[in-house]
């Protein structure tokens, strides 16, 4: 058991097994590299898996966390701190996914490996380093976003010797990773395809679309024809170049060509499969990109066995190399896999930071507090009310902006509604609806809302957002009172020159707007590309804009009451003492 090197970080002797040689049932070799203490002793292993390349994560090691908007943040280093974990005894083992970095097979689409789930080459892998006498068979896994997505996925198999699982920043609903409000994001590509101040992914020539593989040439051309019809794809060069040579880009190719909420999406929903999952799960988000925190949700409500949702406060980029979090981890394995009764299952299951008061509040579910939904109106001279608008079209004539496409200016219009300066503390935690009564004069476009805190010397923060591209309107069963849910399975033009209502779901969130704070909403159809929050994401974090020019007519008449339906907490947080 002394096959490893060492590595000397401050101060602390760390053991390295590199390029281990994982075997798969189907007789595919996954590449690994372990990390431990230089005591020869069996210790619980911490897995971490990704397409990412172990090579990039070992940079833990030897490079300081960098916090956005530093030049030198990667995003794909989320492993996690590996010296942290040595120190408190566990093996670090990091793997890298079939077909990708050094390992065999091939990996077809996104969570698609050569026909093969990514969750059963997980729980293949999980055995494995179980079985090895340098792991006592206790096992739980680490890292955030997609490594945090893997976990879930392991945890969906059952594999025995997976004990517990912590996940930080994952994402779930993978069409609602892709596509907010049906409105295209382009940070899947920058995650995959190193834009942005990512490395991507730890490409070979066995990473593949699935889109090529599943459809002949013929076929690929006509699909790749009609996708280009969307004036707003046509527009933008970047997409242009990826359908024109899905080779180049595969994993992005089959996400541009899939626009629609379906078969091919649901099949990788990790959420669909938390049913599944009977070990301890704690699940930890921060604010700031909300779609995260509303499949975090989502995740969390769909879990049977022991589980923790835990909502960080703002901003919503941790550091790369990942160490956030680590001291929550290690009190949830410490409890779950070494049997140290430290007192973590005596808290609330839930617990979420509120912006604004900066006050940690608990429950026993999301939200942690009764809300009672009460709407805001959108009025005149850009104010906000909760009276409704009393006059009719002919009177309380609509609101409106121009948007001229991004290839011709780069201008954003942009038109905000506010509040009066709040009297009291006003607390709102959960999710939220804007209903807007709108006329365009094309057959579609995009509303993108934002919601701010302004403080009275200007300072502003973002509290949450919402996306709808009008031709995804429609709701489906699951919508209610301040929830709305758009099923994304087709597209309906819109009429030009007809009045539509357009709901947007606007993602969760928990802010108390403090007295003197104003309330202020934003609309527009692209996003500004810089401002304060954005400067927080990596650079290809924005959405398509629209690729034609468009006129939006606001009504916000008796007949047409565009308002935002908000949830106000209605009761006192739950003391942990109880």
């Amino acid at each position: 058991m002394t096959d490893f090197t060492t590595w000397n970080a401050g101060g602390e002797k760390i053991a390295i097994r590199k390029n281990l040689r994982v075997p798969m049932r189907d007789g595919v070799e996954l590449a690994a590299d372990a990390y431990q203490g230089t005591e020869d002793k069996p210790r619980p292993a911490l897995v971490a898996l990704s397409p990412y390349g172990k090579e990039l994560q070992a940079l833990a090691l030897t490079t300081p966390p960098q916090r956005r908007p530093s030049p030198m943040w990667d995003g794909c280093i989320e492993a996690g701190d590996i010296a942290r974990i040595v120190k408190e005894d566990y093996v670090h083992v990091i793997g890298d996914l079939r077909g990708s970095g050094d390992s065999g097979g091939e990996h077809i689409g996104n969570y698609n490996a050569g026909g093969v789930p990514l969750g059963q080459d997980a729980y293949d892998f999980i055995e494995w380093v179980a079985a090895q006498p340098w792991c006592d068979g206790n096992v739980g896994m680490v890292g955030i976003s997609y490594f945090g997505s893997m976990q879930v996925l392991a945890a969906a198999e059952r594999p025995p010797h997976l004990k517990a699982i912590f996940v930080s920043g994952g994402h779930y609903d993978f069409y609602e990773t892709t596509y907010h409000g049906g409105v295209m994001w382009f940070m899947p590509r920058a995650a995959r395809e190193g834009r942005g101040g990512d490395s991507g992914w730890a490409f070979t020539d066995r990473v593949k679309s699935r889109m090529v593989e599943k459809y002949s040439p013929e076929e690929l051309k006509l699909l790749v024809k009609k996708r280009l019809q969307d004036p707003d794809i046509a527009a933008w060069p970047n997409l242009v170049h990826v359908l024109n040579y899905p080779k180049n880009h595969e994993a992005w190719f089959d996400i541009v060509m899939n626009e629609l909420d379906g078969e091919w999406y649901e099949e990788r929903n990790p959420i669909t499969l938390a049913p599944n999952i009977d070990i301890p799960v704690w699940l930890q988000i921060d604010q700031g990109r909300g779609w995260t925190m509303d499949g975090t949700i989502e995740l969390f409500n769909s879990l049977k066995g022991p589980k923790k949702l835990d909502i960080g406060p703002y901003p919503p980029m941790q550091s790369r190399p990942f160490i956030e979090e680590h001291e929550k981890m290690f009190r949830w394995y410490d409890y779950w896999i070494k049997g140290i009764d430290n007192g973590v299952m005596d808290e609330p299951a839930v617990s979420v930071f509120v912006e604004g008061s900066r006050e940690l509040v608990t429950g026993q579910a999301w939200p942690p507090k009764d809300v009672e939904y009460r709407s805001l109106y959108l009025r005149p001279r850009h104010k906000l009310s909760t009276e409704p608008e009393l006059m009719g079209a002919e009177y309380a004539a609509p609101d409106g902006f121009y948007q001229a496409p991004l290839t011709v200016t780069d201008k954003v219009e942009i038109i905000s509604w506010s509040t009066p300066p709040f009297e009291q503390d006003t607390e709102m935690i959960g999710t939220g609806a804007a209903h807007i009564f709108a006329e365009i004069d094309q057959p579609d476009s995009n509303f993108i809302l934002r919601l701010w805190d302004y403080a009275p010397n200007g300072k502003r923060q973002l509290i949450t957002s919402g996306y709808l591209k009008a031709s995804h309107r429609e709701l489906d069963e699951r919508t209610t009172e301040g929830n709305p849910y758009h099923p994304h399975t087709r597209a309906v033009p819109v009429e030009p020159g007809q009045i539509e209502e357009y709901v947007l779901r606007l993602y969760p969130f928990a802010n108390t707007f403090k007295p003197g704070h104003k309330l202020t909403i934003e609309l527009s159809n692209a996003e500004p590309l810089a401002d304060e929050h954005n400067a927080l994401l990596p650079p290809d974090a924005f959405h398509l804009p629209v690729g034609r020019p468009v006129t939006h007519k606001i009504y916000r008449d008796a007949d047409h009451p565009s308002r935002l339906v908000l949830p106000f907490t209605t009761r006192k947080a739950e003391d942990p003492a109880d």
